[in-house]
C-alpha cells in the first residue's frame, strides 16, 4: 500500500538593494536512480524574467542553470513535487560472486572508473583508529555496511547545525556530535579508508507517522516532516550505489529522495552563485502533507468503506450459496520473539533452543484445547 504526499520547498533571499545576481546553479531535482516515484515536479523561481536551461553533470545530476537579465532585490526559488511512498525492500540487490565478502578488490577497469569516489581526504588520527577498531574480516558485505552505520549512528550524536560548512572527520570524532552532513561525510570517508568507493548524497528526507505505535524499536515522528537531509552511498559491484544513513543507522529505503550526489560535499549544495555584496536576509521552509492515501491494514477503514465492503461480500456469498460453492481456509501458527527477534532461530535457522522449547508449549495448549480424544504429533 502506497501513500502519496506532496512536498514543498522554499528558498528566498532578501536582499538589501536591487542587485546583479550571476549564474546560478539549482540541484534541486530527484536523482534518476531515486528508488521512490515521484510523479509530478515543478520548479519555479522568481522574479519571472530569467533564462533556464537544464543538464546532467559528470555524475549524472539534473541541474538547473539560471540567468537573471535584470537586477532585483530578491530571489525565490520554489520545488513542489509529488511521491509515492510505498514499503521498499533496502535489501533488494544482488552482489557479484566476488564481492559478497568484505574484503574484496574491485575488478581493475571498475576501480578505474570509481577513481574520484575513492580518493581519500582526510587521513587523522581519530579516523585511522576508528577504521582500525571496526575492521572486519570474512563477513557478508552488506553485515558489513550495516555495523558500520549501526556503530556510526551510536558513537555519533545527530544535532541541527545551521553553520555553513561541514565539520573535518577528526572534528566530529573528537565532539562525537555532527549534523547529518558531518556525519554523512565521515562515513564517506570511512569507507573510501576500507577500500570502497563512496559518495556523498545531499536529498530530501520524509518521515510519516506510523499509523500504529511500533512494538519495539524507536516510536518514529509524531507528525509528518520533511527536510533536506544528507547520507551517502556506496559503490557494490552487481548491486550498484546503495545508500547508507549514518544519522538512523539504515540503509536508505522509501524516505529518501537523493538530489546530487558528488565526490566532494562542496558541490553539493543545493544553490550555488553569485551576487553583488551586499547584506541578504534567508529563509527556506520544508512541508509535507498527505495526498491521497490508499486504505490500509494498519489504518481502519471508516464505517462507511465497512458497509459497502459487508454489502459486497454479502452479494459474493448469495453467489456462491446460489450456485452450491464451498469453500474452506487453513492456515498454520507462527511465532516471532517479541524478545529475541534478531538472533537466527528467529530469522533463518530452522530450529534452536527457544524456538523448541516455545514450540512445545504451543503444541500442548493445542493439545489440551483440541485433540481431547488423542495426542498431536
Amino acid at each position: 500500500m502506497s501513500i502519496k504526499v506532496s512536498l514543498n520547498h522554499q528558498i528566498s533571499y532578501q536582499f538589501e538593494r536591487p542587485v546583479i545576481l550571476g549564474p546560478q546553479t539549482i540541484g534541486l531535482r530527484p536523482a534518476s536512480h531515486c528508488r521512490t516515484p515521484i510523479l509530478s515536479y515543478a520548479l519555479n523561481i522568481f522574479p519571472c524574467d530569467y533564462q533556464l536551461t537544464w543538464l546532467q553533470d559528470h555524475y549524472g545530476n539534473f541541474l538547473a542553470k539560471v540567468n537573471f537579465p535584470q537586477t532585483t532585490d530578491y530571489l525565490k526559488i520554489e520545488v513542489d513535487l509529488i511521491a509515492q511512498i510505498q514499503p521498499i525492500n533496502p535489501f533488494n540487490f544482488l552482489i557479484e560472486s566476488y564481492a559478497t565478502h568484505y574484503p574484496f578488490e574491485y575488478e581493475p577497469r571498475l576501480a578505474k572508473e570509481l577513481s574520484p569516489f575513492l580518493e581519500i581526504a582526510e587521513s587523522g588520527e581519530l579516523l585511522k583508529n576508528w577504521v582500525e577498531i571496526h575492521r572486519q574480516q570474512d563477513i557478508y558485505t552488506s553485515n558489513f555496511l550495516l555495523d558500520l552505520i549501526q556503530k556510526l549512528a551510536q558513537d555519533i550524536q545527530y544535532q541541527i547545525r545551521l553553520e555553513p560548512g561541514i565539520q573535518t572527520c577528526e572534528e566530529t570524532l573528537e565532539k562525537k556530535i555532527g549534523s547529518c552532513r558531518d556525519t554523512g561525510w565521515l562515513l564517506v570517508q570511512i569507507l573510501r579508508h576500507y577500500g570502497l568507493a563512496a559518495r556523498f548524497v545531499s536529498g530530501y528526507l520524509i518521515q510519516l507517522t506510523n499509523d500504529i505505535p511500533p512494538l519495539d524499536g524507536l516510536p518514529g515522528p509524531v507528525y509528518d516532516n520533511a527536510d533536506l537531509h544528507a547520507w551517502a552511498e556506496v559503490y557494490i559491484p552487481g548491486a550498484g550505489w546503495i545508500g547508507l544513513d549514518p544519522t538512523s543507522g539504515l540503509i536508505t529505503a522509501e524516505g529518501h529522495i537523493p538530489l546530487v550526489c558528488v565526490a566532494d560535499p562542496q558541490d553539493a549544495s543545493p544553490v550555488q552563485g553569485t551576487f553583488e555584496p551586499c547584506e541578504s536576509k534567508l529563509d527556506f521552509s520544508v512541508t509535507v502533507s498527505r495526498y491521497h492515501e490508499i486504505p490500509r491494514v494498519t489504518k481502519p477503514y471508516n464505517q462507511e468503506q465497512w458497509q459497502q465492503i459487508n454489502y459486497l461480500g454479502e452479494i459474493v456469498e448469495d453467489n456462491l450459496q446460489r450456485l452450491n460453492v464451498g469453500l474452506t481456509m487453513g492456515g498454520e501458527p507462527t511465532f516471532v520473539s517479541i524478545d529475541d527477534f534478531e538472533s537466527s532461530q528467529w530469522r533463518v535457522t530452522a530450529l534452536g533452543e527457544e524456538k523448541r522449547k516455545i514450540a512445545w508449549q504451543l503444541l500442548n495448549r493445542l493439545e489440551a484445547k483440541f485433540a481431547h480424544k488423542g495426542g498431536l504429533l
